[in-house]
């Protein structure tokens, strides 16, 4: 039993890892990209993770983990924050050789309002923790995201992506819901649920692959710009 959070870890991985060296992808040569995206995202998360750990906000099941802690978190949570991102901007890497990208035709300004009604959201719902910090952590997202690179979050490619992220995320968030692995404080949610999940896990989950995606983007950019002089 307390290797089912470990276990849960390496089934987020281990497809992904399996044709990480395929010919037609070679996400191997995106790993700079990767690495600097995870560099940045991360350890933002991770702070998040340990400081409502500690408030009380949410807690992890001693009886499905290892009893390794890492920076106040149980190393598999660590984990976590590894390979969810390499699954994820696996998916996101693949998705040219079966899609393009066109653009959402929805003007910049409505991510920005769009930004603007989740932070007054966050504000409203500043009593419940985990409640106004997911939705402020969208509503960064989008701001960030309108401001930096309008083209990743206008691009429908950006959109597939996280619609294809959320199925393994339902099936792998049940589970670590279901036992539960974690367990929710019910004064930091609303409590509403999408079947054994908080809803707001589903923002906390836009905000988070949202960033990596993000930072992925950016750093593929630099990475693929043409370069001058020696």
């Amino acid at each position: 039993m307390r290797y089912t959070y470990l276990t849960v870890d390496f089934l987020i991985l281990v497809v992904p890892l399996l044709y990480t060296w395929h010919p037609r992808i070679r996400y191997d040569r995106r790993f700079p990209a990767l690495a600097l995206s995870v560099a940045v995202v991360s350890p933002c998360y991770l702070a998040w993770d340990a400081l409502v750990t500690r408030r009380g906000e949410w807690s992890f099941n001693p009886r499905y983990v290892t009893g390794v802690d890492l920076f106040g978190l149980p190393v598999e949570e660590v984990l976590f924050f590894v390979v969810v991102p390499y699954s994820c901007l696996f998916i996101y890497e693949s998705l040219p050789r079966f899609h393009g990208n066109r653009a959402v035709k929805l003007p910049p300004a409505w991510f920005v309002a769009a930004a603007v009604v989740l932070g007054l959201l966050a504000v409203l719902s500043s009593s419940g923790g985990y409640t106004w910090k997911a939705l402020a952590s969208c509503a960064a997202f989008l701001a960030c995201g309108s401001l930096i690179k309008p083209g990743f979050v206008a691009g429908t490619r950006y959109w597939l992506w996280l619609a294809i992220c959320y199925i393994p995320f339902l099936v792998f968030n049940s589970v670590l819901t279901m036992l539960p692995v974690v367990e929710y404080n019910a004064a930091a949610i609303l409590g509403p649920r999408v079947g054994t999940i908080p809803v707001e896990d589903f923002l906390y989950n836009y905000s988070l692959l949202s960033f990596y995606g993000l930072f992925y983007a950016l750093f593929e950019d630099r990475r693929e710009a043409p370069r001058f002089g020696p």
